[in-house]
């Protein structure tokens, strides 16, 4: 595997890591809702998250994460439309598909 998309993954996973500390095991909608550093802190994550994939996507187009183009749409709308930015949306991210996101990259760089 080439060495930036590694280092790419790496970036991917440690911000998929740093969202599970900031809402942790018990994860709680309410919680998140009214903390507002906490908010953005996942959107800074969900931008790292969607840059890195871009820049995978640049390296290798063919790399074998189900969502890329969907997560670097994502990181696009979360800065170029934080207006719009919706938290439930946001929520089903952090729940659903940063746990399979997770998983892809970690077998990925399990690889030789």
């Amino acid at each position: 595997m080439n060495h930036k998309v590694r280092q790419y993954l790496s970036d991917i996973l440690d911000c998929t890591n740093s969202i599970e500390d900031y809402v942790g095991r018990k994860k709680n909608y309410n919680e998140y809702v009214k903390n507002k550093l906490l908010r953005r802190a996942v959107e800074r994550e969900i931008e790292i998250i969607g840059e890195a994939m871009n820049r995978i996507l640049k390296i290798n187009p063919d790399i074998n994460i189900e969502s890329s183009k969907k997560i670097v749409s994502t990181r696009n709308w979360v800065i170029h439309g934080y207006d719009f930015v919706d938290d439930v949306i946001i929520w089903s991210i952090i729940t659903k598909h940063a746990p399979k996101l997770k998983t892809e990259v970690e077998n990925l760089l399990n690889q030789k």
